[in-house]
């Protein structure tokens, strides 16, 4: 460890209690995805007078934005704004239900204490590039229902922030991220190093038109909409049979309809779906599948049907970790443990990071700091230090390492980098959703 990077950690740990106090307050006021103004302000307070950077605001609604330094190559460190609604949690807000059950106000912590370190003149007159410090707004997904509206009111587009921020052109100047997340998979090390292969999804909104009659006097006149629903989700259960176990395929229902009495025919369901796979290409053939069971369950009775599939979020390209992660992690080997991920181990929850990883290279690590499970009403935080402290190093050594020397590490990592997708072929991606639907939608 040479100089600049002790005073780094030093910094860092100068300022722990700080820090614990920053996370420990977002922690209590979780927000909704692109609701989180309050979040916001946080960060952009922190950033201006804790680190005295500019900032862009506003961005995909509530993203905030700093950088030291102004010349290429860019490297962004990103942190997440939103919570999850788990209003069983002890520290969900009591009106909304919303709680950082997900952990992003770790990752705002790990943002904070790098920016603070990163800007120091000292170590910022070292780095040969510029860092970026973004805090995005709605990794978790915004559903279908909600993005009709934010459409309607003309503020997204698009059901994840980083999603949107791509469109808006946001990434554009950047050219690597470093990304961080409480551990998502099963690991006995402080940090696991390296992106596992996670999930992709698209959302579906099934709508089944059926008739409505009475239950005694004429059920013959009525089509059950939701019996409708019934033969269609048995259907998808034996389809299950069909479905290889390397894809990881998974599919969540809610169904809702209004409410009726019960001597009347239920005339209209509706069911919020998402399915997941591994790959792409397996995602798209079990969307096909959902598709004809649900029209062919619709065709039995007679009923109408409208489905409508959602932009989700793409499978992250699953990577190890680079030679600067795991040269930065080995820095700290005399306070923390560090191991790489396994390539036969799969993260089957999904991220905008996915699509992120699709077009620049990611440097990605986990971290731990605390018990129970993400997104319920266990996850806790038991060590602080832990949690906020020890990944803020670790992404400030990454992002030093890779831009000091003239950003010889970051230049090496960007030049071996081979997108999946160019931004025009991301942009054809989205726009197969601009109307909300891949095809077209069977009218009522």
């Amino acid at each position: 460890m040479n100089t600049t990077e002790s005073r780094i950690c030093r910094i860092i740990e100068d300022h722990a209690s700080e820090l614990t106090a920053f996370a420990n307050d977002i922690y209590t006021h979780a927000e909704l995805g692109y609701t989180e103004h309050r979040t916001a302000r946080c960060i952009a307070h922190w950033l201006t007078h804790r680190c005295g950077l500019q900032i862009q605001t506003d961005l995909a609604i509530t993203g905030v934005r700093a950088q030291v330094g102004n010349t290429r190559p860019a490297v962004c460190l990103i942190g997440e704004l939103d919570g999850i609604r788990c209003p069983e949690h002890p520290m969900a807000v009591q009106e909304t239900g919303m709680s950082h059950a997900c952990g992003h106000h770790m990752q705002l912590a790990v943002l904070a204490g790098a920016a603070l370190a990163l800007s120091h003149p000292d170590v910022a007159a070292e780095l040969g590039g510029s860092a970026v410090f973004f805090a995005v707004p709605c990794e978790e997904h915004a559903s279908m229902n909600r993005m009709a509206q934010l459409k309607r009111d003309g503020l997204v587009q698009y059901c994840g922030g980083k999603l949107q921020l791509l469109m808006d052109g946001a990434f554009d100047d950047i050219d690597a991220a470093v990304t961080t997340h409480a551990h998502m998979v099963n690991c006995g090390s402080d940090f696991l190093l390296g992106s596992n292969s996670t999930s992709g999804f698209l959302s579906k909104l099934i709508r089944i038109k059926g008739r409505a009659s009475h239950t005694a006097l004429a059920p013959e006149k009525g089509i059950n909409a939701l019996d409708v629903v019934t033969l269609a989700r048995s259907a998808v259960g034996m389809l299950r049979s069909t479905f290889r176990d390397e894809d990881c395929i998974r599919i969540g229902e809610v169904v809702r309809m209004n409410s009726t009495a019960v001597n009347v025919v239920p005339d209209e369901v509706i069911v919020d779906l998402q399915v997941r796979a591994k790959t792409w290409e397996a995602l798209l053939e079990t969307d096909k599948k959902i598709d004809r069971a649900y029209r062919g369950a619709a065709y039995a009775f007679g009923a109408q049907i409208q489905i409508t599939d959602g932009m989700g979020y793409l499978p992250t390209v699953p990577c190890p970790p680079c030679e600067t992660l795991t040269q930065a992690a080995a820095l700290l080997s005399d306070q923390c443990t560090a191991q790489p991920v396994s390539p036969f181990v799969h993260n089957a929850a999904s991220t905008d990071v996915g699509d992120l990883s699709h077009r620049m290279p990611v440097v990605n690590f986990t971290f731990s700091g605390f018990s129970g499970t993400l997104h319920g009403a266990d996850f806790r935080i038991t060590d602080e230090k832990a949690a906020y402290i020890q990944p803020a190093k670790l992404a400030a050594l990454t992002m030093y390492r890779l831009l000091r020397h003239n950003a010889a590490q970051a230049r090496a990592l960007i030049d071996s980098f081979h997108p999946k997708m160019t931004e025009q072929q991301y942009r054809a991606y989205a726009a197969r959703f601009d109307n909300g639907f891949i095809g077209e939608p069977s009218p009522f």
